[in-house]
């Protein structure tokens, strides 16, 4: 059974559209919509002047240079980084160089001055700029109209001359690096060097020229240890002889101790012949005792002075390397 409430779906009736009313006032609005749109695009197009600075005061500076090319028509003209200027114009003088019309906004136009100078750069990476430079501030503004030369640098024009450059170096280092050049013969020697250095004679070969030089300085060497060996034996033998207890130097110290002891004898002795002679002198009445007493005096000089003579001469043989002493008896 079919539900009553449900709507049957077979054969359906057709229901009738709803009828469309004409919009009222339709010409008025498309005009109004039509007039926004062009008001639109003016205020925009006035903006972007005004962006643009095409309503400011300006002034005008002309620049010269040989050649224009990367400049165009709007391109901004910088000092310090920040643009106080655009290219208005590109002209060809008569006399072939380029003029450049640069339009100066009034505001930023005390930056320039009479000493200004104002560059034309094209760099490999970036397009062409136009810059000015004020070294000294305190100059004269620079007049309206004011004509200018430019300085061009192109880095691109170096790009050649760097590629030269470069591929002569890389043909300089490549006869460098050749197998029969100076570097690989200096190489090779520097090789045949360190061959040496490890062979058996090492720097010593090196250092003589030859391995037989090095031989002939080895032996040298040795000859020299063992001629050296043989002097510190003689001159331990030598110490021994001199220095040891039953040496020379304490024989002959003795000997000098016994020849300071005559020595101070004699001098007593001549102090007596000293008084002696005083008294012979005072005394004029014994002079035969005194004669005596000179003759026995000048006796015990006599004695030590051969006793001197005799520690001398015994000194003479202790002692090898001592000249030959002359004693003159007074």
């Amino acid at each position: 059974m079919s539900d009553p409430n449900k709507p049957s779906t077979e054969n359906p009736v057709p229901q009738a559209m709803p009828e469309l009313r004409p919009v009222a006032h339709l010409e008025r609005k498309a005009a109004a919509l039509l007039l926004l749109t062009i008001a639109l695009i003016v205020g925009a197009a006035v903006y972007l002047l005004y962006a643009r600075g095409a309503f400011e005061s300006t002034q005008t500076l002309v620049l010269t240079s040989d050649d224009s090319e990367g400049v165009s028509v709007g391109m901004d003209m910088t000092f310090s980084g920040f643009p106080i200027g655009r290219v208005s114009k590109l002209e060809l003088a008569p006399d072939g160089n380029v003029r450049i019309l640069v339009a100066v906004s009034s505001k930023d136009a005390h930056w320039l001055r009479v000493s200004s100078v104002f560059t034309l750069v094209k760099g490999i990476v970036g397009g062409t700029t136009i810059k000015a430079y004020s070294g000294m501030l305190d100059d004269p503004p620079l007049p309206d109209g004011a004509e200018r030369p430019v300085l061009r640098g192109d880095a691109t024009a170096e790009i050649p001359q760097i590629v030269a450059m470069a591929k002569d170096l890389l043909n300089n280092l490549s006869l460098m690096t050749a197998q029969d050049s100076a570097l690989g013969k200096s190489m090779d020697q520097i090789r045949q060097l360190g061959e040496k250095l490890n062979g058996e004679s090492g720097a010593m070969e090196v250092l003589l020229g030859s391995p037989e030089n090095a031989r002939k300085t080895v032996e040298m060497l040795d000859r020299a240890n063992q001629l050296l060996a043989r002097m510190d034996k003689v001159v331990q033998r030598a110490d021994q002889q001199v220095f040891d207890a039953n040496g020379v130097m304490p024989q002959v110290k003795a000997t000098v101790d016994t020849l300071n002891q005559l020595l101070q004898d004699t001098r007593g002795s001549l102090k007596k012949l000293d008084a002696v002679l005083v008294n012979a002198e005072s005394i004029s009445a014994n002079v035969n005792d005194a004669s005596a007493d000179v003759g026995q005096l000048r006796n015990e000089v006599e004695s030590n002075l051969r006793k001197i003579e005799d520690l001398l001469a015994e000194l003479q043989r202790k002692w090898p390397f001592a000249k030959e002493a002359e004693v003159k008896l007074p």
